[in-house]
Formats: C-alpha cells, structure tokens, sequence
C-alpha cells in the first residue's frame, strides 16, 4: 500500500515505534528513523525524502510542534499520535492535521496516513 514510500516516524516508546515500524513494513513502506527526540526528527527529516510521518507530540521532555511545523511547510501528510490532547496553539496551527490519541493500533494509524497521503495528492 505505501509501495516503498518512506515513513518518518517520531515516537519515543520503544514498544510503539518498533509496532508502528513493522506495521509500515508491512504494507511495504519503508521507515525512516524511528527518531525518539524532535532534534533526531529533524535531522533525519533534512537528510532523507519523506512521504508521510508519524509523530508523537510529545517527545522526551519536549513537544515536537517546530517537527509538525516543518512537515506542513514542506507538505508532508502527517498524523499526530499521542497520549495528550494538543495545546491550543498547536491546534490552531495545524487545524487539518489528525491526532489520534493513545493507544491505537498500528493498523488504525496506518489507515488514517494513507488517507492523508490520498489527501494531499488529490
């Protein structure tokens, strides 16, 4: 389904990114990180072309808005999956932007990435 696509994915669970890794895997995407910290997210995204991204708001001791921030300006189809509801600010700014709140299943997530992916070529 991803036919090879890579998938930024920015979570710092270790349990989470491995599953949301092999669930990209098997639909034959290919994974970009994971990354457990917004500095490691962001390197990895200005060194590799990424299709779509995963991303927990939270990572570490710090959110990752400056990560959705640049996903948007490049036009990278993002969802946000986290354990908090977004700071309004956050909210304002990426109002189109689905956040799923924990726990999903890889599966639902996935769903959800693949619509934004058929979004944002439409």
């Amino acid at each position: 389904m991803f036919s090879e696509a890579p998938i930024l994915i920015a979570e710092d669970n270790s349990y989470l990114s491995l599953d949301l890794s092999c669930a990209v895997e098997d639909l034959e995407g290919r994974v970009v990180g994971p990354a457990s910290t917004v500095a490691e997210a962001l390197s990895l995204l200005a060194t590799h072309d990424v299709a779509a991204a995963i991303i927990d708001f939270q990572l570490g001791n710090r959110d990752a808005s400056v990560l959705a921030r640049q996903l948007a300006e490049r036009r990278v189809p993002f969802v946000i999956h986290t354990a908090n509801a977004l700071p309004a600010s956050a909210s304002d700014l990426h109002p189109a932007v689905p956040v799923l709140i924990k726990p999903l299943q890889a599966s639902a997530i996935l769903t959800c990435l693949l619509d934004e992916i058929r979004k944002a070529r439409a």
